[in-house]
């Protein structure tokens, strides 16, 4: 994640750590090749693994063990971006000399669409916190704040993060009026899609008893650089719309997909989803167009984490 701040002409006495909350993944190892030399030159094979094996032929580059990610990682659209800001008071114990109040975190977040930025809602990382609402902020101290945000955009992101306090000087007993201080640090980063969908409407003819019929054509790319594992594929239909097909387990409203099918994409993998689209109540001819349904997919990355994804509106005319 990219970073920048505000530079000031003094330092700060409160520091900002931003930390992305991601799901772990399983350790990978590799085993070294068993060697022959002899004279105890040769090294046991086990000593390159992270988790050795009582099979001392394994070659398996996984490990049940799971490993924090080393870097920020690549973030997707229709997933939860979650990290937590951390703020630390830099003044030493046991005396500085300086009190810090009224610490304010505040943090929003610039999209593709919204540069202005939407403000983010900030949850407590833990039940009690020190230094807000006006109280002591003590020294070496520590303040966390969490936030989550559902990425529905591709594109460059940058999270805003805004930092204010209230510094006050001491001279023995006595103390200086407060002074007002602030800093704001920006962290970019790129959401990049993990599923590309095509779609095609073709028309299936009209009757006095069924209405009007569609065939409605999802054609699901993988784009992203891990498999994903899409566990649901359904329409959100519009008004006086009846749909069937899909993948996943059954919707309400008008509309049943396949049970139990759920589909596992590698990168570039393709995948074909039909639907059969009924207008009972559109029984004749002529008018404009008419929106028929939205494709709603859900997925599972391979450690667990959720996406959901859902298109524009699909028409068709009669």
């Amino acid at each position: 994640m990219a970073q920048s701040n505000t530079q000031s002409t003094s330092p700060h006495s409160l520091s900002l750590k931003v930390l992305r909350l991601s799901r772990p993944s399983l350790a990978t190892q590799t085993p070294l090749p068993t060697t022959s030399f002899g004279s105890n030159l040769d090294i046991p094979a086990q000593a390159s693994q992270a988790y050795p094996s009582a099979e001392h032929s394994s070659t398996s580059p996984l490990t049940p063990l799971l490993t924090l990610p080393a870097s920020f990682g690549a973030a997707y659209v229709g997933e939860t971006f979650a990290c937590t800001l951390c703020v630390n008071n830099e003044l030493s114990l046991p005396d500085t000399g300086k009190s810090i109040t009224a610490v304010r975190i505040a943090a929003e977040l610039q999209t593709p669409s919204n540069t202005t930025g939407i403000p983010l809602e900030l949850a407590t990382a833990f039940a009690e916190e020190e230094g807000e609402a006006g109280g002591v902020f003590p020294p070496a101290a520590t303040l966390q704040k969490t936030l989550s945000h559902d990425l529905k955009e591709a594109g460059a992101h940058v999270l805003a993060v805004t930092i204010s306090y209230t510094e006050t000087s001491r001279e023995g007993e006595v103390a200086s009026g407060g002074r007002a201080r602030s800093f704001r640090k920006l962290y970019q980063f790129v959401a990049q899609p993990v599923l590309a969908v095509r779609s095609k409407v073709s028309s299936l003819g009209m009757s006095k008893e069924n209405g009007r019929k569609w065939m409605l054509e999802a054609q699901l790319e993988n784009v992203g650089e891990e498999r994903v594992v899409v566990e649901k594929v359904c329409l959100n239909g519009g008004s006086g719309i009846e749909w069937s097909g899909g993948v996943g387990r059954e919707e309400e409203g008008g509309g049943s997909a396949s049970q139990g099918k759920a589909i596992v994409l590698k990168p570039r993998n393709v995948e074909q989803v039909m639907f059969v689209v009924r207008d009972r109540g559109w029984t004749t001819p002529g008018g404009g167009a008419k929106a028929l349904a939205q494709v709603d997919i859900d997925w599972t990355s391979a450690m667990g984490e959720k996406g959901k994804l859902m298109t524009g509106w699909l028409s068709a005319r009669a």
